[in-house]
């Protein structure tokens, strides 16, 4: 059976300091299926937009900022992970510049600035601590991941670097 997923996007924006990054909090609606979940900023893709067009766009609704500079890191596809199954395929971007004042929170949840190197010790999706290590891995050039997911949990891990 051939595998059509709902197209995503997910980026990471580098602070300045190059140390932190910044994080979603996703506590602002109740029902929402990544409630009380950290993560980075993105959404799906619209009819008429392209990966880069979806995360400049998705970067300007969720935190006020233009990207200046932006970097594919990598892609993964999540067999069965959405809330009824659905499978979901994201392309993972890292942006380290930005113009704009970053808000205390959106509509999700408050935004923060996050220690890069304590990113383990937050609450996230159980398969984000798969791949999220390879986001800011600067000795590869891409990853390319497949975290299957069955019930709300992932049940397998594999990847190619680049």
């Amino acid at each position: 059976m051939a595998l059509t997923p709902i197209m995503t996007t997910l980026a990471f924006v580098r602070h300045p300091d190059g140390e932190r990054v910044l994080m979603v909090h996703r506590t602002a609606r109740a029902g929402d299926e990544q409630l009380g979940k950290y993560n980075g900023l993105g959404g799906k893709l619209e009819p008429d937009e392209d990966v880069v067009a979806c995360i400049r766009r998705e970067l300007r609704e969720e935190a006020r900022i233009e990207a200046t500079g932006l970097r594919l890191r990598g892609t993964v596809s999540w067999p069965g992970f959405g809330r009824n199954g659905e499978d979901h395929f994201g392309c993972i971007f890292v942006v380290d510049g930005f113009t704009g004042d970053v808000p205390e929170a959106n509509e999700e949840g408050s935004l923060s600035w996050e220690r890069i190197d304590e990113l383990d010790r937050l609450p996230m999706w159980e398969g984000d601590r798969h791949f999220l290590p390879l986001v800011f891995d600067e000795t590869i050039t891409q990853f390319h991941g497949c975290l299957p997911y069955r019930d709300g949990r992932p049940t397998g891990w594999s990847v190619t670097t680049l």
